[in-house]
């Protein structure tokens, strides 16, 4: 089966997306398709002539998601049949032309190997991620945008044991890890009469009820942070969530501003946080290249603030031990010793 059969709503597309390492496909003029396949974004020619094209293929891909794009709903996010999200901007509020952007989901789930091969993993840090699946430990991925966070969260839930059932709840259903229980809840959006809309929150309550082993957030951006904190901390540890952040030391005050929404002040969602999570893994994108680069742990400083303070950061080309490795080793079962991270 070819691209233009595998993926009929794409169009001029579905080439692009079926390229090996592709993550991102962009139009925002005629003519013309950005591509990220890793490295720096790229253009491409494409067959659309015109902007009336542009805008028509921004409407089959929105129909294709069940979504409804026109003059009356100029925005949409979707996701399309393949798992690929959509998100699409119509003039006048992307004034030139139509803007589309496509964000392609993995077909199969990058093992630890895998992120050890292409430098997202480097030296012995593999031993020290595999500890903190092992021993239950509950992470949180940080990272910008496109940095890597859903690749490294789904790796790591792919060493979960296959015992355990992991619920992942997510916004546009884009972790696919390679494990053989998994259940996944993905939100809904409210239909175009405004209603039928099932959020985050309702998602991680509900999933609650399951019976879960792990907890996975895909990605806490809202109100859902409440109900995350509360997971963590009434005894379902080893649980997984990621969260937009340019450093570790900036997660807590996103957690933070996170937790207003909710109705949190910021003393309970610092206590909170600073027992939900053991562990913070920070990955950077760096001239195209993705990268593990810290670990941290969130403490309460002496004035009863929560701070992240460094475990392991990637520094010239190997890893430097922080201030809070000496707790976070023994947890893990691993030594820091004179030629590098081994097992104790």
């Amino acid at each position: 089966m070819d691209a233009d059969e595998e993926r009929p709503w794409a169009g001029p597309l579905a080439p692009l997306l079926a390229m090996p390492g592709v993550t991102d496909v962009l139009v925002q003029e005629p003519g013309v398709a950005w591509i990220d396949s890793g490295g720096a974004l790229a253009p491409v020619t494409v067959d659309l002539p015109d902007v009336e094209a542009v805008r028509a293929l921004a409407v089959r891909m929105a129909g294709a998601g069940g979504r409804r794009l026109d003059d009356a709903a100029p925005l949409v996010d979707a996701r399309l049949p393949d798992g690929t999200r959509l998100h699409a901007v119509l003039p006048p509020l992307a004034p030139d032309c139509a803007a589309i952007s496509l964000r392609s989901v993995r077909a199969r789930a990058l093992d630890m190997d895998d992120l050890v091969a292409s430098g997202m993993v480097t030296g012995p840090l593999g031993r020290v991620l595999r500890a903190m699946v092992a021993r239950r430990l509950s992470v949180l991925v940080t990272g910008a945008t496109g940095s890597g966070k859903t690749t490294l969260l789904a790796s790591l839930l792919s060493l979960v044991d296959p015992g355990e059932r992991l619920l992942i709840i997510e916004e546009a259903g884009e972790l696919r890890p390679a494990h053989p229980h998994v259940v996944r809840l993905v939100e809904r959006r409210a239909n175009i009469e405004g209603s039928g809309a099932v959020g985050l929150p309702t998602l991680v309550r509900e999933a609650m009820r399951m019976r879960p082993d792990r907890v996975v957030l895909g990605e806490c951006r809202g109100a859902e942070v409440r109900e995350v904190l509360s997971v963590f901390n009434t005894g379902h540890r080893g649980g997984f969530a990621t969260l937009h952040a340019n450093t570790p030391a900036d997660a807590p005050a996103r957690l933070v501003a996170l937790g207003s929404l909710a109705g949190l002040d910021q003393r309970t969602v610092e206590l909170q946080a600073a027992i939900a999570f053991d562990v913070v893994v920070h990955v950077e994108r760096d001239a195209g290249v993705r990268r593990v680069a810290r670990v941290a742990t969130l403490v309460r400083s002496a004035d009863a603030s929560l701070t992240a303070v460094d475990a392991l950061t990637w520094e010239r080309g190997r890893w430097v031990e922080g201030p809070a490795w000496e707790t976070l080793g023994p947890r893990l079962g691993v030594e820091l010793g004179a030629v590098g991270l081994h097992a104790a």
